[in-house]
């Protein structure tokens, strides 16, 4: 490799992990925060926040990536409009376009490296994170997953469970379901089928309701359940979609595909490669940072 080409990613690189590691610090600092404020009210140990503001801290640096390229070549070019070395290459007949070939190339290859390794050690963390804090959440006690098999949800209201299972969402509808009713002891009272139920609201309207109580069958045109959930809740099912590795979320938007919802997934995933968008941008910026030192 050529002097001057480790000469300008060092500088670079060197940029990048000051400013990443000033941006670690603030959110690691945010985050403490943060779960301090949650666990206000319960008995927990500092020790225990700590972790948890450590394990989050990756997730949300993530999405700061793009923020903390552009910081990055901000001040690259500080660093090299300071010290007159932009001059310098420029009569020793180095082109501006051969500096945003570099910069190009080495800003692609960072990109993946994130993308590929960072993003799924970011988000094995995040899901632990959620997994231990969940046990400290009132929320703890309903649950909502999207599989192969449609859409599960465990509900539990009014001294009652609720096992609830559809195979699609169509606007704010449920399509084929099957609901199993249990009490607080987990002893089943009633099953419940349906071929539509409007959840637009938490009350529930099931529609043409078969109803299976022991050995007794009968069927209501139009049954109300009280839930926990709306058509709202079960769309942003998996807005911490950080906590998702890659594979993961291929698959989940398969599963969301099945189930007519694969909207969020498309939108996470696309997420993935802001930091490829905000390239071509910090290109253009590249080119004017040089073009104007360049005049001057």
């Amino acid at each position: 490799m050529k002097t001057y080409i480790k000469f300008l990613c060092n500088i670079f690189l060197k940029s990048f992990f000051y400013v990443l590691f000033i941006m670690l610090s603030l959110v690691f600092i945010l985050n403490l925060l943060s779960e301090l404020e949650f666990f206000k009210d319960i008995e927990v140990g500092i020790n225990f926040t700590l972790f948890l503001s450590i394990l989050n801290s990756p997730s949300m640096i993530f999405e700061m990536f793009p923020f903390i390229f552009l910081l990055t070549t901000q001040f690259f070019f500080i660093k090299l409009f300071n010290n007159n070395e932009l001059e310098v290459f420029k009569y020793s007949g180095l082109k501006n376009s051969n500096i945003l070939w570099i910069l190009s190339l080495l800003s692609f290859s960072m990109s993946i490296i994130i993308i590929i390794i960072f993003y799924n050690f970011s988000a094995n963390f995040k899901n632990f994170y959620l997994e231990k804090k969940s046990q400290y959440s009132s929320d703890g006690k309903y649950l909502a997953v999207i599989t192969k098999n449609g859409l599960w949800i465990k509900d539990e209201i009014d001294n009652k469970i609720y096992i609830i299972n559809s195979s699609e969402i169509k606007d704010h509808f449920l399509i084929n379901n099957f609901i199993t009713e249990f009490n607080d002891k987990y002893e089943v009272i009633r099953n419940l089928q349906s071929k539509k139920i409007d959840i637009k609201e938490k009350i529930w309207s099931i529609y043409n309701a078969k109803i299976y109580n022991n050995n007794n069958y009968e069927t209501k045109e139009l049954l109300e359940i009280k839930t926990n959930f709306d058509y709202k809740r079960i769309q942003t099912l998996y807005s911490n979609l950080s906590s998702l590795n890659i594979f993961q979320l291929f698959e989940l938007k398969n599963n969301y595909k099945k189930l007519n919802c694969s909207a969020l997934l498309t939108l996470k995933k696309n997420s993935l490669f802001t930091i490829k968008n905000i390239k071509k941008n910090k290109y253009l910026f590249l080119i004017n940072s040089i073009n104007h030192i360049t005049v001057k």
